[in-house]
């Protein structure tokens, strides 16, 4: 696959530190929920970058209660998500109290749309047609509260095709995350944006959001993606201004670092989506400002330019107080997304704060994927041939596929209608190894050492 050059914008123009709005689970480090006044406490300080919200369940830890009632009577602004897996009892609970928190809050003044299930279908737990018929049902019980005006959606990821769901829905969410499609940092805001316009070749007219994006700042490397700090802030920053400049909105994935997304396992990379970190207040990127989408300049690396640019911002931070060296402008249009996604500028990387910071902030920063990597990628395997058919199918990777480990274990991969996965475990979805499809084989091997 080609990619592009993106132009960036690397500029002198003022800009805050806006995202159109953050995913955000309100449970704490160590897994356990939060109270309201905790809800409060994050709010506040999520309060520079955002004035919106994505959750993804109304049940889970009572979270919806919480976060509603942490916004009642403010200006900020939720989108609801309500959890389905393929336990029917699970969104039946989640409708359930969809509709009892409307009847206690005010959907029409804080509610920006309700998201029915996040990869669902990815995951194998749903079919196109079941969600198509959740989202539905999800309508009509709104509509009976007097709420049609909410829209209603659900989230999933590439490829997002099926016209059933696409007609069922008020507007398109897909989530997207180069990182996990294992390319270089410098061709990462390219395949994503391809990814977007395909969807919206195929949207029927509606609208797209991108309902979730990001890159780890550690963790281990996948295929060519290198988790790092550098790269983080890089891809953060020439995604954003890319949206900004062809009016793309995005939630972008995500409000905090979550120890607990990735407790017991050895790589940490699901923890360390978060622009917060996770003490829920320090920002995870030194400087006042992260995004300046201003005068235009080419480059071929966003890695390159990110860095010279965090660096020059960290010159400049240490020389004063670290509190306030990294906390942005807290002014009230910082807290508004809108007015960062209207802003007419072209995609830009600012710079990169990191060079100054100690030795454990950047611990995965490499520039080169590591070959002690946790997860590596085969792309051929000739004992591991799963054929694409409408049926789900087990394959199980052979020894013969790596002769040149001497270390590995095999898992089941499965395909379906032309994609590979792996069973998750995890709460929303990603997997502990890496599967690839190369003509008609999936493959997924995890080294042991």
């Amino acid at each position: 696959m080609r990619f592009s050059f993106i132009t960036f914008l690397v500029g002198v123009v003022s800009a805050q530190n806006t995202f159109n709005a953050l995913n955000y689970n309100p449970k704490r480090a160590d897994g356990s929920c939060a109270n309201v006044d905790q809800v409060k406490t994050d709010l506040a300080n999520l309060s520079p970058y955002t004035n919106t919200l994505r959750i993804y369940s109304a049940i889970d830890c009572q979270q919806g209660e919480a976060v509603l009632r942490a916004m009642q009577g403010t200006s900020w602004k939720l989108y609801l998500g309500v959890w389905v897996d393929s336990n029917d009892a699970t969104y039946q609970a989640e409708l359930a109290e969809v509709q009892r928190l409307s009847t206690v809050f005010d959907f029409k003044q804080n509610v920006v749309s309700v998201i029915v299930g996040s990869e669902s279908i990815y995951r194998g737990e749903q079919t196109s047609a079941q969600i198509a018929s959740k989202v539905a049902s999800m309508k009509t019980s709104l509509s009976g509260l007097g709420l049609s005006s909410i829209p209603v959606t659900a989230a999933e990821t590439w490829p997002y095709t099926d016209s059933t769901l696409v007609s069922s829905v008020d507007f398109v969410m897909v989530n997207g995350f180069p990182y996990w499609e294992g390319v270089t940092i410098d061709q990462a805001v390219d395949t994503m944006f391809t990814h977007v316009n395909s969807i919206k070749a195929i949207s029927q007219g509606k609208k797209v959001v991108v309902g979730e994006t990001g890159w780890p700042s550690a963790g281990d490397n996948f295929g060519a993606s290198v988790a790092s700090l550098d790269n983080a802030f890089a891809y953060m920053t020439g995604f954003i201004c890319r949206s900004r400049a062809e009016g793309l909105d995005y939630l972008w994935f995500q409000a905090f670092d979550a120890p607990w997304a990735s407790a017991g396992q050895s790589n940490q990379v699901e923890s360390n989506f978060g622009i917060l970190l996770s003490d829920y207040k320090t920002p995870k990127y030194p400087g006042s400002q992260w995004f300046a989408c201003g005068t235009t300049s080419s480059s071929s690396s966003i890695a390159s330019s990110a860095s010279s640019t965090l660096s020059a911002s960290s010159s400049s931070a240490s020389s004063s107080d670290s509190s306030s060296a990294a906390s942005p402008s807290a002014s009230s249009s910082a807290a508004s997304p809108s007015a960062s996604s209207s802003a007419a500028a072209s995609p830009s990387v600012t710079s990169s704060p990191f060079s100054s910071l100690p030795a454990s902030a950047t611990s995965t920063g490499s520039s080169t994927i590591s070959t002690s990597s946790m997860q590596t990628t085969i792309s051929t395997a000739p004992s591991a041939f799963v054929s694409s058919s409408s049926q789900m199918t087990t394959a199980s990777v052979s020894p013969s596929a790596v002769p040149s480990m001497t270390s590995y274990s095999s898992s089941s991969v499965t395909i379906a209608g032309g994609k590979c996965s792996v069973a998750s475990t995890r709460y929303r979805r990603k997997c502990s190894v890496a599967p690839t499809r190369t003509e008609g084989k999936c493959v997924a091997i995890t080294p042991l050492n």
